[in-house]
C-alpha cells in the first residue's frame, strides 16, 4: 500500500512539474500530498486573475490548463477573480502606474469570466471566488496589520519596482498594497498550491511568508512561462493588440495561429499543449531539426487550438474557410450583400465605404491599409485613398480575411 501511495505521489508531482519554470516548496508539498492522498482529501489549488479586460486569451490558458490538470488528478481547483485587486491594478511587469478601474468596470469585465473559464475547467467541481468577499469586509486595522508584515525595502527588491525607483519613475502607494492583498487571498482560501506566470513570482512567494505569519502552512508555488503574442515580440496582452482570445470567432483564431512565424509556432506548441498532442511530437522534432512540413504542422496546431475551445466541428469549418478565403483567395460563400445609397455625385469614396462596412476601425486605419497595399476591389489592388466607386456591385477585401459585398444604388 505504501509503495503504491509513494508511486502515485511521484506521478502527480511529475504532472505538476510539466511545463513549469519553477516549483517552490516541492519537498514540503510531497509530504502534504502523501498525507492528503492517504486521507482522501484533495489539495486546494489557487489561480487568480484580475478582470482588467473582459476577454481571456491563450496566454491566460497556460496556467488555466495546468489548473485543469490538477482537477483531473482529483484536487480542488480555485479560480479566483480578483475584482478587488483589479481596482488597485497589478504593478507586475509595469513601467508605469496602471490606471485603477472603478467597481462598475470591474464588474462588467468579470461578467463573462465564469463562462470562459468553464471552457477549460469542469465548473461542477471547481470553486469560483471573488476576492471582494473578504477584502470588502476587511477593517482598516486589519489592513494595517497585514501591511506591517513586510518592509518597504523588501518591496523595492521587486524587479519592476526597483527599476522604476532607480529611474526616478513614480510608484503610487496603492501599488505597494497590491502584493499584500494577493498574498492575503491565499490565507483566505487556505491554498495549498498557487499557480501563476513568471511575472507573478514575487507576489506568489510573498504569499508563502504571509501564510506562515497567519499560522498556515506555506503554499507551494508553480510558475509557468509567459506566452509571446502574435507579434512574436511582447507577451500576449490585450493592450498590445497581439492576443488570440478563446471566445473569438473560430475562423479568426485559426487565421491568427496560421499567421505566426514557424519559430513561434513551436513555442506555442510547447507552451500550450498541457499534456496533450503527444502524436505531434515526432513532427515537431523534425521541424526543429530543419526538416518536416511546417505548414502542415501549423494547420494541425491551429485546428487543435480551435477544437479545444470551440469543438471539432468548428475547427473543421475554420480550416475549410481559411483554405478557401486565404489560400485560394475566394470570398466566403455566406457573404451577404449590403446595399448603400450613392452620394450626390453618384458614387462613394473608398475610405468611407471601408468604414461604413466595418472592414476597418476608422478612416485613418483605412488610409493606412491602402498605403500598405492591403485593400482590393473586385480582386484588383487599390493604392489611391481617394478612389471612388460608382453605382454597381463590388467585392471588397481588406488583408487576407476581411470581405464585404456592397451594392451602391
Amino acid at each position: 500500500m505504501t509503495r503504491n501511495l509513494d508511486a502515485e505521489v511521484e506521478r502527480q508531482l511529475e504532472v505538476m512539474r510539466e511545463g513549469a519554470v519553477d516549483f517552490y516548496g516541492e519537498d514540503v508539498l510531497r509530504e502534504k500530498l502523501r498525507q492528503r492522498l492517504g486521507a482522501g482529501r484533495p489539495l486546494r489549488v489557487k489561480l487568480g486573475m484580475d478582470p482588467s479586460s473582459p476577454d481571456l486569451h491563450l496566454g491566460h490558458t497556460v496556467v488555466l490548463q495546468k489548473l485543469r490538470r490538477f482537477q483531473e488528478l482529483g484536487h480542488t481547483p480555485i479560480f479566483l477573480i480578483g475584482d478587488f485587486t483589479a481596482m488597485i491594478g497589478d504593478p507586475s511587469g509595469r513601467k508605469k502606474t496602471r490606471p485603477a478601474l472603478d467597481r462598475e468596470q470591474v464588474r462588467e469585465n468579470a461578467r463573462t469570466y465564469v463562462e470562459q473559464v468553464s471552457r477549460v475547467l469542469d465548473a461542477s467541481t471547481a470553486e469560483v471566488r471573488f476576492n471582494s468577499e473578504w477584502m470588502d469586509a476587511m477593517k482598516s486595522a486589519e489592513m494595517v496589520r497585514l501591511c506591517s508584515r513586510y518592509t518597504v525595502a523588501r518591496l523595492l527588491e521587486r524587479d519592476d519596482f526597483a527599476k522604476r525607483y532607480k529611474a526616478g519613475d513614480p510608484i503610487s502607494v496603492h501599488e505597494l498594497i497590491y502584493p499584500f492583498v494577493q498574498a492575503f487571498d491565499s490565507v483566505a482560501l487556505e491554498a495549498d498550491v498557487e499557480l501563476g506566470g513568471t511575472d507573478q513570482t514575487f507576489n506568489l512567494l510573498m504569499a508563502r511568508e504571509i501564510q506562515r505569519d497567519y499560522g498556515q502552512s506555506s503554499q507551494a508555488v508553480i510558475t509557468h512561462p509567459l506566452l509571446v503574442g502574435t507579434d512574436g515580440v511582447d507577451k500576449m496582452s490585450k493592450s498590445l493588440g497581439n492576443t488570440i482570445g478563446i471566445t473569438e470567432n473560430p475562423v479568426d483564431v485559426y487565421g491568427k495561429v496560421m499567421s505566426i512565424s514557424d519559430a513561434l509556432m513551436l513555442t506555442y506548441f510547447a507552451t500550450l499543449r498541457s499534456g496533450e498532442w503527444e502524436d505531434m511530437n515526432a513532427s515537431r522534432e523534425r521541424i526543429a531539426a530543419g526538416g518536416g512540413d511546417p505548414l502542415a504542422f501549423k494547420r494541425e496546431l491551429a485546428s487543435r487550438i480551435v477544437a479545444r475551445y470551440h469543438g471539432p466541428d468548428a475547427a473543421r469549418e475554420a480550416a475549410e474557410r481559411f483554405r478557401r478565403v486565404v489560400q485560394e483567395k475566394a470570398a466566403p460563400e455566406d457573404l451577404e450583400e449590403v446595399e448603400l445609397e450613392a452620394g450626390d455625385g453618384g458614387d462613394r469614396g473608398l475610405l468611407e465605404l471601408l468604414d461604413a462596412l466595418s472592414l476597418v476601425g476608422s478612416r485613418g486605419e483605412a488610409r493606412r491599409l491602402i498605403g500598405q497595399q492591403a485593400v482590393h476591389v473586385d480582386g484588383q489592388l487599390v493604392s489611391d485613398p481617394s478612389f471612388r466607386l460608382g453605382r454597381g456591385a463590388y467585392l471588397l477585401r481588406v488583408g487576407k480575411r476581411r470581405y464585404a459585398r456592397v451594392r451602391i444604388r
